[in-house]
């Protein structure tokens, strides 16, 4: 909440995770995802809660069908890329993010304290995920 970030959410019982990627589009800005890669993983950790370390599969949509649309989970906004709000997005955003956008695979691994705040990263540039 109050934060700009992807599509995204947990995988349901048996789905794979590339339809759950395709399926959380679908639920939180109305788009039929077509054609997407897989961009980048990332681990979390939070050692004062470690029910919320998790492993992040990341996909870069290249086409989709409809246009995205608010609804009760997120409202979608456009950036240029050189104007991404990286202080209104998670703190790691900034440090895999950009390789992204420069068409870089990603391997990375964050640690997280309380208050949202970095206390290790690791970011690789990656050959294959």
């Amino acid at each position: 909440m109050n934060k700009y970030n992807g599509a995204g959410g947990k995988v349901e019982d048996d789905e794979e995770i590339e339809h759950a990627a395709r399926r959380e589009a679908a639920e939180e800005i109305g788009v039929l995802v077509r054609d997407m890669n897989k961009v980048g993983e990332l681990a979390f950790y939070f050692p004062h809660n470690p029910a919320w370390d998790q492993l992040v599969h990341v996909y870069l949509a290249e086409s989709w069908e409809g246009d995205p649309a608010e609804s009760e989970e997120m409202k979608p906004q456009w950036f240029h890329v050189g104007e991404i709000p990286f202080d209104s997005m998670w703190p790691d955003d900034a440090f895999w993010l950009p390789e992204v956008i420069q068409e870089n695979l990603v391997q990375a691994c964050f640690t997280f304290g309380e208050g949202d705040v970095i206390q290790d990263k690791h970011v690789q540039i990656v050959r294959e995920i």
